[in-house]
């Protein structure tokens, strides 16, 4: 799952006409690494709270800037929904 919440990531961010090439988990989000302005690291939040179904509060998408991407892709994880099972 990691690997798909990096994924879209990369794909979102080069929509977002961010340059991803040599961009990879221990890199910070914000001015010290991939220097994502404050709308910026907004937009990535909410594309993420729509594709994998999380959600952020305002304080949460501020303190963006400081987590890496290794450190985002983990807490998108961690805050997904439990896929539910198949009842037959």
């Amino acid at each position: 799952m990691i690997d798909s919440i990096r994924q879209f990531i990369f794909s979102s961010l080069a929509q977002m006409n961010y340059e991803t090439e040599g961009i990879d988990d221990d890199t910070q989000l914000g001015p010290r690494g991939a220097d994502l302005a404050s709308l910026s690291l907004a937009e990535l939040a909410v594309r993420v709270e729509d594709e994998f179904g999380v959600t952020f509060s305002e304080e949460e998408a501020e303190e963006l800037a400081g987590k890496t991407v290794g450190e985002f892709c983990v807490i998108v994880a961690d805050r997904m929904p439990a896929p539910t099972a198949e009842v037959e």
